[in-house]
């Protein structure tokens, strides 16, 4: 590849999108990004506009290369990365969605995981699609549109729409939309995440599809991680490849070179997700952990990922900065946190829509316990800083007993790992050792490797294993019983949270 390109990412996440340019050492050339709207119609649901994240897309892609003062031609391909599990439905003949994007986080769609698990409950799909029926999925969520929203199911059973994650919505529209012939494809790692693929076969499951009420029709063509999918019509980017689709956690992991069998990251973002690469076989959990696919690339057999999903990370310090007032911005969350030594006794457990792996609990709520006269702000910031490390906590102990092989180090990523307290606490309540890269916008990092692999610009997955580089360590302080008493304590608070959803509570 001639020394004059690079490879951009689009990283459409859950509050934001950003374009991001890499150059071949995986180093930032330049970032634009744009935050958009959160949309809360009731308690419990979360909605994005589909048509302001797609303008957000273009904008993005124009000010990352107007930046850099480059044109398409420098740039050798797109890779694409996204919040998975939000769902869209559209019009594939105007390209307008039929109602607003369903996110992840959102919980409406409880009755119909219900309904669809019947007698045989949460677990009636798991051995097929590794996953647990949970609102958290995308297929329940196309479910609820095609049953609620007028005339959609006729419209949609007639061919006249389509649906997918928001990898598929943004690739459909840089390709060329309804004007132009958009392609309508997803990759492996999102359609993992719908409910509705055979993780062997890596092909929809029709009789699920049917139980959903979804038809065929609608649903994308599933594809590898890093393949040319079609080319950027009409735009600046106009004639481009896209090439990379990975689901944001995957892309995580492969930007952070966990690449083999035994390796994994979390990521520190809205909510928090670890994944262990478990190699070309898939293993089904037995302790609250998701069976995913991890990546695949080209013709290359696939590869699988054990993750542990917490729903309430980052946005916990949003909450407490939006909502209660409590800081100006979120740096100062750790500020408030180190003026005191330890929690004061208070445990605050986010589980604004339920409490996800490895509990699975949608009935649970958000609690504060603990609470005495001695508790002031501080402390308070300090719990919100610690539930972050709890929970991480849970999911590694998860993930040791499913893959019997103990982590000895966790590499990390995301917003929050610029918080040196909690990565300090993080590598303490764990008992191992917690690792920044020196690139941490691994995200992006992750898609645009996709990408750059599928038209030659890196050689091989070596490439991306010599670009790794450790940033910063941290390693465990805390005595070994305090550690405990810290764990105990949390596990109890937890309890607290659980059952709060009555049949009456909407």
């Amino acid at each position: 590849m001639a020394d004059n390109t690079y490879v951009m990412a689009i990283d459409q996440g859950t509050t934001s999108t950003r374009a991001m340019i890499f150059d071949h050492d995986g180093s930032v050339v330049a970032v634009d990004q744009v935050e958009h709207e959160q949309i809360f119609p009731k308690a419990g649901w979360v909605e994005h506009d589909a048509i302001e994240i797609w303008k957000n897309t273009r904008t993005v892609i124009g000010g990352a290369l107007a930046k850099a003062n480059f044109n398409s031609k420098n740039i050798a391909s797109v890779g694409i990365t996204n919040q998975r599990e939000t769902a869209v439905v559209w019009d594939k003949s105007n390209g307008k969605p039929v109602y607003n994007a369903i996110v992840w986080q959102d919980t409406r769609t409880q009755k119909i995981a219900d309904r669809l698990g019947g007698d045989e409950g949460p677990d009636k799909y798991k051995a097929t699609v590794g996953l647990p029926l949970a609102t958290y999925f995308a297929g329940p969520k196309i479910t609820w549109i095609l049953e609620n929203v007028d005339g959609v199911k006729e419209r949609a059973e007639a061919g006249e729409l389509l649906c997918g994650t928001m990898d598929s919505w943004v690739l459909w529209n840089l390709t060329g939309g309804a004007d132009n012939d958009g392609v309508h494809i997803t990759d492996v790692t999102n359609a993992s995440r719908t409910m509705l693929m055979d993780l062997k076969t890596l092909k929809w499951d029709e009789s699920i599809a049917a139980d959903m009420g979804i038809p065929m029709s609608m649903l994308p063509e599933i594809r590898s991680s890093a393949e040319v999918y079609g080319e950027c019509k009409p735009g600046i980017l106009n004639g481009t490849p896209v090439a990379g689709i990975l689901g944001d956690q995957q892309a995580a992991t492969f930007g952070q070179a966990c690449l083999a069998k035994g390796e994994a990251k979390n990521t520190y973002g809205t909510g928090n997700f670890m994944l262990l690469n478990t190699g070309t076989e898939p293993v089904l959990s037995e302790n609250g952990l998701l069976t995913t696919v991890c990546y695949k690339v080209g013709d290359e057999p696939v590869v699988y990922a054990l993750e542990g999903s917490i729903a309430v990370t980052g946005s916990l310090v949003q909450w407490v900065r939006d909502n209660l007032g409590l800081i100006k911005d979120a740096a100062e969350i750790e500020t408030l946190a180190a003026k005191v030594e330890d929690n004061g006794g208070a445990y605050f457990v986010p589980a604004f829509s339920g409490l996800f792996a490895p509990h699975w609990r949608s009935d649970a709520r958000g609690a504060l316990v603990g609470l005495t006269r001695y508790v002031n702000r501080n402390h308070i910031a300090r719990a919100v800083l610690e539930s972050t490390a709890y929970q991480t906590r849970e999911v590694l102990d998860a993930m040791n007993a499913d893959s019997g092989v103990p982590l000895t180090e966790l590499r990390v990523d995301g917003g929050m790992v610029v918080n040196e307290t909690l990565m300090q606490f993080q590598a303490d309540i764990l008992g191992v050792d917690v690792v920044r890269p020196k690139v941490a916008e691994t995200t992006a990092l992750g898609a645009a490797y996709a990408a750059g692999l599928a038209v030659g610009y890196w050689a091989s997955q070596d490439d991306i294993r010599d670009n790794w580089g450790e940033g910063k360590r941290w390693s465990p302080s805390m005595d070994e019983d305090l550690r405990e008493k810290y764990f105990r304590n949390w596990k109890k608070a937890v309890t607290k949270t659980l059952d709060w959803v009555d049949d009456d509570t909407e």
